[in-house]
């Protein structure tokens, strides 16, 4: 499968693999960005992406800026027929404020296979183990 790309900024950074055996290609932002604590924005990458039919783009968290920076993406189902920027929602949780400069890493982006199931509308459901139990019901 190819991904195509186009660079909607001169100094934007084509997503890449940091790794041969990564899921996720690293989407970096296009300017200098500073999220205060508890504030979210929309992280500009200047880049948009043809997806293809059958896949969809997920933009997953960077687990050190996760983990280090308190930041979490905030949606990211990117679909097949979008042809815009890609746009990375951040939410910081942290105490902290956390900038980012041009070219950093800020979120990653795996692409997928996707399954379009027949929709069945059913009076009820097979019985499962867990039935209706909802959170906390595996012990956690």
């Amino acid at each position: 499968m190819k991904l195509l790309i186009k660079k909607l900024h001169p100094e934007a950074k084509v997503p890449a693999f940091a790794h041969a055996t990564d899921a996720g290609l690293d989407l970096c932002t296009v300017g200098d960005v500073t999220l205060a604590p508890g504030e979210r924005k929309s992280i500009a990458t200047g880049i948009a992406m043809a997806i293809p039919e059958g896949y969809v783009g997920l933009v997953w968290d960077k687990s050190g800026i996760a983990y280090k920076g308190g930041l979490k993406t905030l949606g990211g189902v990117i679909d097949a027929g979008y042809r815009g920027e890609i746009f990375v929602g951040l939410l910081n949780t942290s105490d902290a404020p956390y900038t980012f400069t041009a070219g950093h890493k800020v979120a990653q982006i795996l692409i997928q296979a996707i399954v379009q199931p027949e929709l069945v509308e059913a009076d009820q459901l097979p019985e499962a183990d867990r039935g209706e139990k909802a959170f906390g019901s595996t012990g956690a």
